[in-house]
């Protein structure tokens, strides 16, 4: 992976920089899984973090030495994720890439873009299964045996719509950020 040269320091201040740059690279990279994304596309994250400018995909080709399609791919991800933002430069023809750097807006983002899905789709499973143990109830009238598991099913299903009804409520924090009147972004 090469990195943006720096003019005015010593080649042992430069490597000295590089190696500990390349290390959080590396760390957000391995950990980006998290995130749902390959270790590569982190190790792209990194890359575009320590940039003090917009980089161009054939500007990320170079540096990570792979596929133009790869880097497409990889920008792609981070900008549905907001993680990362196409930018505007005059005189430029290419499009530019540039790291969110608020990374509490981030985490908002990419968790409520995950848990809004998850739980939407999980409600809407709870509420059908729940309609069509009530149609089953009444397709059978009388059957106490079935009565019984049923209503035992329900309280599990009605709990489980209570929880992520809750998540959707917190998600709701995330996205309207009420989250860090909650949980302050630092302690200073």
């Amino acid at each position: 992976m090469k990195m943006e040269r720096r003019g005015g320091l010593s080649p042992e201040q430069e490597l000295a920089l590089l190696k500990t740059r390349k290390k959080v690279i590396e760390a957000v990279g391995n950990n980006m899984d998290l995130y749902g994304i390959t270790p590569s596309t982190g190790h792209l994250y990194g890359l575009m973090f320590f940039q003090n400018k917009p980089m161009t995909l054939d500007d990320m080709r170079q540096a990570m030495e792979m596929s133009k399609t790869s880097m497409s791919t990889g920008v792609r991800t981070l900008v549905d994720l907001k993680m990362v933002n196409k930018v505007w430069e005059k005189g430029s023809r290419k499009d530019l890439y540039e790291v969110e750097h608020d990374w509490y807006q981030t985490f908002a983002d990419f968790f409520s873009i995950k848990w809004r899905k998850a739980a939407e789709i999980n409600l809407h499973a709870l509420r059908k299964s729940r309609f069509e143990l009530l149609a089953l109830v009444e397709q059978y009238p009388g059957d106490e045996e079935l009565e019984q598991q049923v209503q035992l099913d329900l309280a599990k299903i009605e709990e489980a719509i209570r929880y992520y009804q809750w998540l959707i409520r917190l998600i709701e924090t995330l996205e309207s950020q009420e989250i860090f009147k909650l949980v302050p972004k630092d302690n200073g």
